[in-house]
């Protein structure tokens, strides 16, 4: 795995998770706090360019009905099979199954663990690509605490 990229993309995250919207964060600044942190500009524009594609694609209102609508299941490609094992596709399920994902964002966090190119992907490192989806959604710029409790602590949810 690109694991400069994926650090540079936790690093981002826990140091301007909190950031408030009119506090704007500039690509040039973050590209030279990221180098003085010790990351190489070439991983900083690759983790730049995973961020830019991190919302989820506009569908028209009919699409979009069938997707959240959907009663089918998502079956994993032999591509996706390899990268999350059985744990990370459970996880990714139970996280639909309680409402913290819909269909558009499980594949928006498929999407971005995709391209970040491994020949494995462990449930920790899922965890925070899930996170960086939900906080970059319109409703997400302050994820529940709960849910991210949730996500990293395993809290006990009562399925039905």
């Amino acid at each position: 795995m690109k694991e400069s990229i994926f650090n540079i993309l936790v690093y981002l995250f826990q140091q301007h998770i909190d950031n408030e919207a009119g506090q704007q964060l500039n690509k040039e600044s973050l590209s030279i706090e990221l180098a003085q942190a010790g990351f190489h500009h070439t991983e900083i524009d690759k983790a730049f360019n995973w961020l830019e594609r991190l919302v989820v694609p506009q569908y028209n209102e009919e699409s979009k009905q069938l997707l959240v609508e959907s009663i089918s299941i998502r079956i994993f490609t032999p591509e996706e099979q390899k990268k999350l094992n059985s744990e990370c596709q459970g996880f990714l399920l139970l996280l639909e199954q309680v409402g913290i994902l819909d269909p558009m964002t499980r594949e928006l966090v498929i999407d971005r663990v995709m391209e970040l190119g491994s020949e494995e992907f462990s449930l920790d490192q899922l965890k925070w690509v899930i996170l960086m989806v939900l906080s970059h959604q319109p409703k997400g710029e302050s994820i529940n605490p709960w849910i991210e409790d949730f996500i990293f602590d395993g809290i006990d949810y009562p399925l039905h």
